[in-house]
């Protein structure tokens, strides 16, 4: 069962019935972090909506990955749904970053809605405006930024999104996740670590300046 408030909030604009509708159509998963949901080649037989925690969604090249965006409570994924369009295969992997509860939506069932529900494509121009602006936002941290700033961005970001100061993060998932190796990001990390923006701790990585965090 979905919580009443999560449909108000997210779905209220389509009405009763299309309430009614998802209630139906709807399978509840509740999933471990670090758990593969899809990877890059297989079918895509749901669509997904977030209630709980935090998805990331990355592609892979030699064993690096390039993450594109992160799902984030309320919010869908983009490249899953654009998949129902053409062949429905995942040009994407996606994997848990914490605890989360999703709801799996039927593609074919989703094909039904856009045309019983046309308003519904409201939710998905909106996940492209996003989606869009982290993408760009990757890039320009990728072309313009230092690995220092873009190291120090990567932990902000996981703090927003897990809420967890410190954040325990190896510098092995730090590199993976930037594309660099584990021995750069070592040195990176001691490096700021040394002008005083991090702390490094068996608990965890600590912000010097944790007011800072949110702006990221």
């Amino acid at each position: 069962m979905i919580d009443n408030q999560f449909i108000l909030n997210n779905f209220g604009f389509l009405g009763d019935d299309f309430s009614l509708e998802l209630q139906k159509n709807a399978i509840v998963n509740s999933i471990k972090a670090k758990t593969e949901i899809i990877r890059e080649g297989q079918k895509n037989k749901f669509v997904p909506f977030l209630m709980k925690g935090s998805i990331k969604v990355f592609s892979l090249n030699d064993g690096r990955e390039l993450i594109y965006y992160y799902i984030k409570p309320n919010d869908s994924c983009l490249m899953t749904f654009s998949s129902i369009f053409s062949d429905y295969t995942s040009k994407i992997y996606a994997v848990t970053e914490e605890d989360s509860e999703v709801i799996l939506i039927s593609v074919s069932v989703v094909h039904e809605w856009l045309i019983k529900f046309p308003q519904i494509n409201r939710i998905f121009y909106g996940e492209y405006e996003k989606r869009f602006s982290d993408v760009m936002n990757m890039v320009n941290e990728a072309v313009f930024h230092r690995l220092d700033k873009r190291i120090l961005s990567y932990i902000k970001q996981q703090i927003n999104l897990t809420g967890n100061h410190p954040i325990k993060l190896t510098h092995r998932e730090i590199a993976a996740n930037l594309g660099t190796s584990r021995e750069v990001v070592s040195r990176v990390l001691k490096k700021i670590e040394n002008e005083g923006e991090i702390s490094q701790s068996k608990e965890g990585i600590r912000i010097s300046h944790p007011k800072n965090v949110s702006h990221v």
